[in-house]
């Protein structure tokens, strides 16, 4: 059963948390969050926060720093067949209460159906905060376009900004 092999990104400063659900196989070989290439998150972000392409795994870091912006994932562990989010069974979510206390996290955005459901069964009864589904980035989510996406995901950037009074 494959455990979660990275650590959330954030700061004391974060003010908005993005979950997946579980790290797609590209991500766990590129040891970083959404290293599949296809997959739109970077290029969301990047158009959302009016910002340039990262190219390593620490500007990436950077940019979400930057902006006051907490990655992670819900499920800590669990059985997956390859990267389909559909077959994720048997989860162990993370525990997000610690670093909800370390942060200044007051918005929490879910990117895609799985990671909202999950959410809400495993972290919402002990966080009490409502996450914002938002449409996924990934590939398999090909109803949505890149530029169809930064409508919603907007929110986050908005989120981030207006609580930390920018």
């Amino acid at each position: 059963m494959p455990v979660h092999p990275f650590a959330p990104v954030y700061t004391p400063a974060s003010r908005a948390l993005i979950l997946g659900s579980f790290p797609s196989v590209r991500s766990r070989q590129q040891n970083f969050y959404y290293g599949h290439e296809r997959n739109r998150f970077w290029p969301v972000l990047c158009s959302i926060l009016n910002a340039d392409a990262p190219q390593s795994t620490q500007q990436k870091c950077d940019l979400l720093n930057s902006h006051h912006i907490a990655l992670w994932d819900v499920v800590g562990q669990c059985t997956i067949h390859a990267s389909s989010d559909s077959s994720i069974r048997n989860c162990v979510p993370n525990d997000v209460s610690w670093l909800l206390s370390k942060t200044q996290i007051t918005s929490i955005f879910t990117n895609g159906q799985t990671a909202h459901r999950l959410y809400a069964k495993y972290l919402y009864p002990v966080t009490r905060i409502p996450d914002i589904c938002l449409p996924s980035t990934s590939p398999a989510n090909a109803r949505w376009s890149l530029s169809a996406l930064l409508t919603p995901w907007r929110q986050v950037a908005l989120a981030a900004e207006s609580e930390a009074g920018l």
